[in-house]
């Protein structure tokens, strides 16, 4: 049996440099407040709004260190609430995605495409992943035990040399599987 942490990945949204000093003035340093499990990702102090036709969410956190794409991670459930429409995609995965008014606190940005739903999926080191005969890509199941049980399918394997292992779900999902603190889940290969 293959037993993996799951870890629960809120609203959230990472920045290019420009856009980072167009929302927060020029030479703007995110400021951390905690380390996140994958190599070098941090949670800063910082949060923006997002805007959609329908609605706001306020306090969305920022992730650092800045990137090559910004890109706003929210839950389907958010969508509604912003009125906003987002594919599910694996982060990172921008191209024709949604549309979403970003606001800080020196300006706003209104972007024409980086809003996704995130897509559940597995991080693991290359190590890792051969030792469970796993492959970057790949699908598997995953099994959450509970009064709330459940199996996620189509979880998207992951794998790069700086990962921990851990499967990211968002609020949703965690909510579905009834996750409310550390929980480990069994990883089913077909």
């Amino acid at each position: 049996m293959l037993k993996i942490r799951i870890e629960i990945s809120a609203r959230h949204i990472h920045f290019t440099r420009h856009d980072l000093e167009t929302l927060f003035g020029d030479s703007y340093e995110l400021a951390k407040v905690k380390d996140l499990s994958q190599g070098g990702e941090f949670a800063s102090t910082d949060t923006v709004i997002l805007v959609g036709s329908k609605g706001k969410l306020e306090g969305v956190r920022i992730i650092g260190p800045c990137r090559s794409h910004t890109q706003a991670e929210v839950s389907r459930t958010d969508t509604f609430a912003l009125g906003c429409k987002a594919p599910l995609r694996l982060s990172g995965k921008v191209i024709r995605s949604g549309a979403v008014k970003i606001i800080g606190p020196k300006g706003e940005l209104d972007l024409e495409e980086g809003l996704i739903v995130p897509k559940r999926h597995i991080h693991l080191s290359s190590q890792e992943a051969a030792n469970y005969g796993l492959a970057n890509g790949q699908n598997v199941k995953v099994a959450v035990e509970g009064p709330r049980a459940l199996v996620f399918d189509e979880v998207e394997v992951r794998v790069a040399e700086n990962y921990e292992e851990a499967i990211h779900l968002d609020t949703d999902e965690a909510n579905a599987a009834g996750i409310d603190g550390p929980t480990e889940g069994i990883i089913i290969v077909e």
